[in-house]
């Protein structure tokens, strides 16, 4: 990242107080609520990437070295579907290592992904894959590729 992200995320997140509960570097058009819900694994910056919303109202987990790509979307709670100023309780969204969430990507609460799952770009995922290992894609999202699992975990183990 370059001096000018660091010096925008400062003025934004500690002068203007926008995300100003995360204690990571986030770009200043991401949005993250309830970031005290949010389990980061190493090498992961929720909102870095331009557009990002993250509510995290029942919690999102997200396993080492994931990427979430631009206008990507993971929300854990939906709106009662009476009272709009109510969440609805979810089990938390559940991201594994080594994943990687392309652009404009939607999850929705209680999705669980295993590791070296591959979201596509636009993709809406409305149900698990916990297996991992795999490229989902489409609306609603479904596997479209399956990855060597020996290739991953050997590169997972170069880390």
């Amino acid at each position: 990242m370059s001096f000018g992200f660091y010096l925008t995320d400062f003025v934004f997140r500690k002068l203007l107080r926008q995300n100003s509960g995360t204690d990571w570097a986030l770009h200043h058009t991401s949005t993250i609520h309830n970031p005290h819900k949010i389990k980061r694994g190493q090498g992961v910056y929720p909102g870095d990437s331009p557009g990002v919303y993250i509510n995290a109202a029942n919690g999102v987990e997200i396993g080492d070295y994931t990427n979430i790509g631009p206008n990507v979307g993971i929300i854990s709670s939906n709106h009662d579907l009476i009272d709009n100023d109510m969440h609805t309780a979810a089990p938390p969204v559940i991201l594994g290592r080594f994943c990687w969430v392309g652009m404009g990507a939607v999850i929705l609460p209680g999705v669980i992904l295993g590791d070296f799952t591959i979201v596509g770009a636009g993709a809406v995922v409305t149900r698990s894959f916990t297996d991992g290992y795999c490229v989902i894609a489409g609306n609603p999202a479904r596997i479209i590729k399956q990855l060597n699992r020996e290739e991953c975990d050997a590169f997972a183990g170069s880390k």
